[in-house]
This record gives C-alpha cells, structure tokens and sequence, in this order.
C-alpha cells in the first residue's frame, strides 16, 4: 500500500468526513423545478456497456445565464433510476485541482417520476461565464437478457433502453450520445431521424453506435431507444457483499473475511442443466454466459487464505503469492447459471505493518474500501456493509473514504464484546449501496486513538484470570473434604 502519500491528506479531511460521509437528501418544496439559470453549451454523453452493468459519463459545458452568480445544477432521473443509480462523481474537465463538489438527492415529491440529484458547484460560476463538468454514474440491475431464457450452449445477449437524448434540466444547445459495446455484434437497435448529411442515427462504427450531433435541444427533452447486443459472459450481481476487518496490535495482524451473496441476472436456462453437455464442453474452452471462476487480488503479504460456502470448505480454489501481489483464484461447487445464487466465503490475514501506521498520537488504518473479484466482465454490488473491529479500548473513531460520497448511506461507532474482552471492542460500520467493482482502488482510512493502558487491558485480564484460576486450585486443593472417622 503507498500509505503515506494519503497521510497527510487524511488527517486534515477526517474531522469533517466522519460527520458528513453519509449520503444526504435535500428537501425541497412539492411545486419545485429548477430555475433556468444555466444552459448546456456543448454535451457529449457516453453509455457504456462494456461490463455488465452501465457506466454513463456526461460531459457538458455549462453556462450561466443568469445576471448574479449560480452553484446550483441539478441533474434529472426517474424514480426508477433512482433506486439503481451509484457512484454519482463530478469533477472539473479542464481543471482536476477544483475540488469541493457535493452531490445530493433532491427530495420534494415522492409521487412524481421525475427526481433530481443537486450538484454544488465549488466556487459560484458568474454571469455568462462557463465550466466544463465531467458526470459519471452507473445503474445496477439496468441490462436484461433478452430472449429471458436460452439453451445451455447458447449465446446470451442483453438489452438496453435509454434516451437519444441525455436528460437535462436546461436547454442544450449541441449534444450527442455515444454507446460503446463490448463487440460489434449488435444484432438489433433503434434507428431514428438524422439531420443534415446524415439521414439516420445512429452512425455504426465497429463496436460504437453514435446519435448525434443534435442542435438546440429543449430542456427535458426525450427520445427512446434501445440496444440488443451480444454478452456471452457471466451477469454477476453480489446483492449482499459483509466485509470484516478486525486488527489486532498484539498479534501484529488484519484479519479480512467477506460473505457474498451473489447471484446471475443473465438468461435463464430453458431447460434442465446438463452435467454431461457441461463436461463435454470444457475440453474445447468456449466462452460461456456461466460464472465458472473467479480471481481475486489481494495485497503484497496476504497468507492463510480460505474459501467456503454453506456445505463447508472448497477444495477448488489455487492461492499464489508474490513480492507484488497474492492472488486467490477460486471456482465455485458448480457454474453458476442465469438465475442462480451462490453464496460463499473468503478469508484472508496481512501483516499489519502493510496497513497500519502511527503518527502525531493516532493510528492509521489504511484498506480498500472494497476488494471483491477482479473479473473482466466486471461485478456490481447491491448493499455492502463494512465492520472495522478495532482493538478493546480504541476511542475517538474517525474515518475519511475515498469512495464516492453519495454510496455512503449510514456509518456508526458501537461497541462488541468477543472473547476475553472487558469493556469490548470498537466496531466501526459503514453501510454503502449501489457499487461496482471499478472502485476496487477506492482507500478507506480509518483514525483510533489507543493509549497504552488499553493495550496492556487485555494481557492484564489474561493474567489475572490464569492467576485467579492456579490460586482457585490451590484453595480447593487444601480443602479438607475426607469423612472422619471416630
């Protein structure tokens, strides 16, 4: 880990991220909509379905129309893109040393399906001046398998519907939508009108399907399309994903354990498993839509690693370990289909001096976020709900992530007694929703105070309850407990 390159940093925006990391809604009246305070001077919006689940990107020159200075630009959803929406970020194009956006869900008709995000601009954008924005969200649960049920050996392909035009609150002056696949295989795809040299949209080139360029296009203005395309590989969706990261000072050691609940949302078989057909196959490799194995990279110094699922320990899993990296590559009972489930468990120890460092008075534990299987068809994860079980005695819990704000919904400090504890041991819980594996890198920094009393607490008790225990003997041992005789 290059952990102190992060320090410094993490010092400073601890205070305020402890407080302020759980995602917020702002409320607002029922008869709310945004003021047409800005336009978008230029947008190129970008859906990609390369993984198995979608990544959009909006990248929009903004415009303030009004006569004072503006920081307020809302983004549109559905209520339905609400609940799947994740790892809404926004960042300057022309400028990655502006900081300070804050993203929050708009809050002011429940009834209504249309729903906005607040994006906080950083510094107000004065009158007839322009920003350049760079969007990125993704939608878990959004691709559907299209026929719903295919043969065994047959090839899998997803479905998509979205808007020609990217939904906007403001009135866009030049947009166009680009949609990246992961082949050119595209069997089918709505085509709509063009406009000048181009008669038709979309524009086809290999694996890209490109609407657009559109002139002056109204504030909340749409357009339905969809795409069919061929994914022949694994829709893998963890719809409950329960990391533990317990450190022990005394044993010199960070104890990682994850439960997954994971599930296929591809295609459904259309008739029964064949094992056989299944065996055959395997000879010649092909690519299937089967979840058939997985990799996971874990840090330089990982050892005694584990994989089990609700029968017990499975054999069929390789451990490697390098100066670099260990890598844990595991293939589950049997090849998880569309529709099927698979929960399991994988558990891992490191070397604490890897993630734990000390400086000006407080320790510093510095983990990923999220760590997971590193497929190439990519993973997304419904609810994660991380444990950083500190030592007994730890105090005064601060923690700084690096991972988009908005997934954060709740975080607390409790307290859990486990073996030989007297006052238990601190657990930091953080519960985040709608994530996908492309923030595998994402840092969670952890600060605790633990003083040199706390430490030597558990010793202590050891001790004494040894020593109670031989001085207990030794007391029964010189009880007289014999009858007399006269």
């Amino acid at each position: 880990m290059k952990f102190n390159s992060v320090v410094a940093a993490s010092l400073s925006l601890l205070s305020t991220a402890c407080a302020g990391s759980a995602s917020s809604r702002l409320v607002l009246p029922s008869t709310f909509k945004p003021p047409q305070v800005f336009k978008n001077a230029n947008l190129v919006h970008i859906v990609s379905l390369e993984k198995n689940y979608v990544k959009e990107s909006i990248n929009v020159v903004i415009e303030n129309l009004s006569t004072s200075p503006q920081d307020e630009y809302f983004l549109p959803f559905t209520s339905d893109q609400m609940e799947k929406i994740g790892g809404l970020e926004v960042k300057d194009r022309k400028d990655t040393s502006v900081v300070g956006f804050t993203v929050d869900a708009v809050e002011f008709d429940p009834l209504s399906d249309t729903q906005f995000y607040r994006i906080k601009l950083p510094a107000p954008l004065a009158s007839k001046s322009q920003q350049t924005l760079g969007i990125s969200f993704y939608y878990l649960n959004a691709l559907k398998a299209l026929p719903a049920s295919i043969e065994q050996s047959d090839k899998q392909h997803l479905a998509y519907s979205f808007s020609a035009y990217c939904p906007s609150a403001y009135p866009t002056q030049k947009q166009k939508t680009e949609v990246k696949l992961p082949s050119s295989e595209i069997p089918d795809y709505t085509k709509i009108a063009g406009n000048g040299e181009t008669k038709e949209f979309p524009v086809k080139s290999g694996s890209k399907l490109t609407y657009g360029p559109f002139p002056e296009v109204p504030a909340g203005a749409s357009s339905p399309v969809s795409v069919r395309y061929e994914f022949n590989k694994p829709v893998t969706h963890v719809s409950q994903l329960e990391r533990d990261i317990e450190v022990s000072h005394w044993g010199g050691n960070v104890a990682f354990e994850e439960r997954y609940t994971l599930l296929h949302y591809g295609a459904n078989l259309s008739s029964q498993f064949s094992r056989v057909k299944w065996a055959q196959s395997q000879y010649f490799s092909p690519q299937t839509f089967a979840l058939k194995e997985m990799k996971f990279v874990l840090g330089a110094g990982s050892k005694d690693a584990y994989f089990t699922d609700v029968i017990g320990n499975v054999s069929t899993s390789r451990f490697r370990v390098s100066k670099r990296e260990a890598v844990l590559e595991l293939k589950p009972r049997y090849p998880v289909f569309g529709g099927w489930k698979y929960p399991f468990t994988i558990g891992w120890n490191a070397d604490s001096n890897n993630y734990l460092k000390k400086t000006d008075g407080k320790f510093l534990l510095n983990v990923p976020f999220i760590e997971g299987p590193k497929q190439a068809e990519g993973v997304e994860y419904e609810h994660v709900d991380i444990r950083v079980i500190l030592p007994e005695g730890a105090e005064n819990v601060e923690f700084y992530a690096t991972a988009p704000e908005a997934t954060i919904t709740k975080h607390s400090v409790d307290i859990v007694k486990t073996y030989l504890d007297t006052v238990g041991r601190t657990v930091l819980t953080i519960n985040a929703r709608n994530l996908v594996d492309e923030l595998r890198d994402r840092e969670l920094v952890v600060a605790y105070e633990y003083s040199t009393a706390a430490a030597l607490r558990k010793p202590f008790v050891i001790f004494a309850s040894t020593m109670s225990a031989f001085v207990g003997i030794w007391l029964l041992s010189k009880l007289d407990v014999s009858f007399s005789t006269k």
